[in-house]
């Protein structure tokens, strides 16, 4: 037996049997009688067996046709409420957003908007997993994420143009340094030859940025400390071991005992780009555009603040 029929004649026949006669039951479905007893009729014989029997007075089911109409009518149950899911995100009632992310953006941007979004949109669900650039890309083309907040600097190798990149903010470096020291805002890297300088692990971004920024300047960075994290960062700045070139997201919820301090616009000193990827040919849900929303608010309160 080939099961061929469609769920359009399954509906006309739920309709048919709710009505009581094949006029009603197409009624009912918007079509015409003479449609209506076309498509009954290449129904049964696809099945091969009768749907419905015909009375004086309206119709009645065959076995057969009991059988579809359970299933139909079991079916449309599940079609209406899946249109009541489907309008449940629409309109931000429900609903699951996969998001990759890194340290220094989540203690800060991702912090704030997820607040927001919360506040906002409480069915809404989104997990987040953090990683480091390599690994959220990974994430991102094995779908593991819908989306994820990437940076770059201007010699970060290209992403894939696999990937959608929507800008969020630009991240500018900043000098860290003891709260009572003598450094003010504007202050020239070629100023700094002396210093003592605390930096990440070698091989990390934010210690590029200082090399590439000193050897600009003229001279080699003396660096005295590599540390593991930021917080370690902050406290031997507070401590007086040294000072550092750190991403202002970084110590957006600094210490009391240190502070931020801008270099000069003509130092160029360069500064890391922040972004919401996705694949491209991946569509936003409606979540996902909350989620963007409450980045982007997020990104220019931290912006406006500076």
């Amino acid at each position: 037996m080939r099961n061929s029929f469609d769920v359009v004649t399954l509906f006309l026949l739920l309709d048919i049997a709710e009505a009581g006669s094949l006029t009603g039951g197409a009624e009912r479905a918007n079509v015409t009688p003479s449609a209506a007893s076309q498509r009954i009729a290449k129904l049964e014989q696809e099945i091969r067996q009768p749907v419905l029997t015909r009375l004086p007075r309206g119709v009645r089911l065959t076995e057969a046709g009991e059988i579809l109409v359970t299933r139909a009518r079991l079916f449309r149950q599940e079609m209406r409420a899946a249109r009541g899911d489907l309008e449940a995100l629409l309109g931000l009632e429900r609903g699951t957003v996969r998001l990759g992310s890194f340290p220094t953006v989540s203690a800060s941007l991702l912090s704030d908007a997820l607040k927001d979004y919360h506040a906002h949109w409480p069915g809404i669900d989104v997990r987040v997993q953090s990683a480091v650039r390599p690994r959220l890309l990974e994430m991102l083309h094995s779908s593991e994420v819908e989306m994820a907040l990437l940076w770059s600097y201007d010699w970060t190798e290209e992403t894939e143009k696999s990937l959608a990149l929507i800008p969020l903010m630009e991240d500018e470096t900043v000098l860290l340094v003891p709260l009572d020291g003598p450094y003010i805002d504007n202050v020239a890297v070629a100023s700094l030859r002396s210093a003592k300088w605390i930096i990440r692990n070698a091989d990390h971004p934010a210690a590029e940025v200082l090399y590439r920024s000193c050897e600009t300047a003229g001279f080699t960075p003396n660096v005295v400390y590599e540390a593991h994290d930021y917080q370690e960062i902050e406290a031997m700045v507070a401590a007086g071991v040294g000072i550092a070139m750190v991403p202002r997201l970084a110590v957006a919820h600094h210490r009391p005992d240190v502070h931020a301090v801008r270099f000069l616009p003509t130092d160029r000193v360069p500064t890391r780009s922040i972004y919401i990827a996705s694949l491209a040919r991946r569509q936003y849900t409606p979540s996902m555009h909350a989620v963007s929303r409450a980045l982007h608010d997020a990104a220019d309160t931290i912006t406006a603040r500076r």
